[in-house]
């Protein structure tokens, strides 16, 4: 199956263990240095009872399998995590289109430093790096990066 058989469509309910796995396996691969602050039933409570309920969350769908997750707060890009099986094939491509979507006037994101590969990402969807922290603002402790995308920049 490629990307453009997966279907993006807004998340239920339903969908927040699905939403929670694709997020644990994507830390994992993505982040192996990186120091999770919560365990995974933490994270998985947090998806069903936070993120499902109280932000506008998108799932990428492959079959009945959830393998990517689009997370937005107001004009902030809170969550974009792919399945690692599903790098590399469109869908974050597919997943940033939308976001510019929703927010036509920018987007505001935080990424980890370390993230190589998100920052070159998101750099080829033309956010420029706003603010450096040491990570003391983050549950994790790791120095991050802020990120902003405007329209026409």
């Amino acid at each position: 199956m490629d990307s453009d058989e997966v279907v993006l469509r807004r998340a239920g309910e339903s969908d927040a263990a699905g939403m929670a796995d694709v997020w644990l396996r994507s830390f994992a691969a993505a982040l192996p240095t990186v120091r999770r602050a919560h365990g995974d039933d933490a994270v998985r409570n947090w998806f069903s009872s936070v993120v499902v309920a109280q932000a506008e969350s998108w799932v990428a769908v492959a079959g009945d399998r959830v393998v990517g997750i689009l997370v937005l707060e107001g004009t902030e890009l809170e969550q974009l995590y792919l399945d690692p099986s599903w790098r590399g094939r469109g869908l974050g491509n597919r997943f940033m289109a939308l976001a510019k979507q929703r927010c036509p006037k920018g987007l505001d994101l935080w990424t980890f430093q370390i993230n190589e590969p998100a920052r070159r990402f998101y750099e080829r969807h033309g956010f420029v790096a706003v603010e450096r922290t040491d990570g003391l603002r983050n549950e994790e402790r790791e120095p991050d990066i802020r990120c902003a995308w405007r329209p026409g920049r």
